[in-house]
């Protein structure tokens, strides 16, 4: 795996002011860690977006300070936008010792196409998206790529348990947590408009008794008429 180097500035520039250092190119960061000073530093922000966008958060970064000889060993740790997600506000570092564990959360990504998706009627459904681990700095794999080709009949699963990785990660999750599955699709059937049925229904049953009682007016009208006397 290539080493990701990113080269930063001493920072006396702070608060409200920053927005100064934006304007110039310049995106203000922040490295702490366990038992660590903290540090104020800034980086050229077209530089800062290409590591962000090569390393994310789980990619080890050397963090070389100019002016200093050793390089710092982080993680990125929290990024801020402006509401739009345009504009680089802040990024925080996390320094990590390389003998120490450390958990982090690596995404879940599922790779090839499953052979069950030829039979009609069958879907992919998803679990968790991510997973819970704990190792060294050096062992943080960037993603964990789930082979899903394998899945060729309807109910075939993935879980956890079947996850393998290198033996000095520790996994935290349910070993029996889902991850991927192939389901049937379900069909959802529109209901029958019983309503306007019934409406249609009663408009005629209300049209047959009237009707009826027209009927009843001219046959009542009929024998009234036959049973008049002649004059």
């Amino acid at each position: 795996m290539e080493e990701i180097t990113l080269t930063v500035d001493q920072r006396s520039v702070l608060g409200k002011k920053n927005r100064f250092l934006r304007r110039q190119g310049i995106t203000p960061v922040h490295v702490f860690g366990h038992g660590i000073e903290s540090e104020t530093l800034q980086c050229g922000t077209a530089e800062l977006k290409q590591i962000i966008a090569h390393a994310g958060e789980t990619r080890l970064i050397k963090l070389q300070i100019k002016g200093e000889k050793d390089t710092k060993n982080v993680f990125i740790k929290e990024i801020q936008k402006d509401p739009f997600g345009k504009e680089l506000f802040h990024v925080d570092f996390y320094q990590v010792r390389m003998g120490e564990k450390m958990e982090v959360a690596i995404p879940i990504v599922l790779v090839g196409e499953p052979p069950a998706l030829k039979e009609k009627g069958c879907m992919v459904a998803h679990g968790i998206t991510e997973l819970s681990i704990e190792c060294t700095p050096d062992k943080v794999p960037p993603q964990i790529e789930v082979d899903i080709t394998i899945l060729e009949e309807l109910e075939q699963s993935i879980f956890v348990k079947d996850i393998v990785l290198d033996p000095d990660i520790t996994v935290h999750d349910d070993p029996e947590q889902l991850i991927v599955k192939i389901s049937e699709v379900l069909v959802i059937e529109e209901p029958e408009p019983v309503a306007e049925e019934e409406e249609v229904e009663g408009e005629e049953a209300a049209e047959g008794e009237g009707e009826a009682g027209a009927a009843a007016g001219e046959t009542a009208a009929e024998s009234s008429a036959e049973a008049k006397p002649e004059e």
